[in-house]
């Protein structure tokens, strides 16, 4: 497993589906790599988009990155 998310429409129901996916992880000896691990945030980046209470946005990094390559001017370009 690479990635997952919990979340919950308020803290209470967040803090209780993180505590049902942790004690899964627990029972069938799922490691975590806890400093890749992030808790409780009120939005992130997932595949390349940022995931918010606000909605799913394109990462404005993602753009910047790609508005700052030139042209393709060969095939291999």
């Amino acid at each position: 497993m690479d990635d997952f998310s919990v979340y919950g429409s308020s803290f209470s129901s967040c803090l209780s589906n993180l505590c049902r996916v942790l004690e899964r992880c627990e029972a069938t000896n799922l490691v975590l790599n806890w400093e890749k691990c992030n808790f409780m945030v009120q939005e992130g980046i997932v595949l390349g988009h940022k995931i918010s209470e606000s909605g799913i946005e394109v990462d404005k990094a993602k753009i910047e990155v790609m508005m700052q390559l030139g042209e393709p001017r060969t095939v291999k370009d």
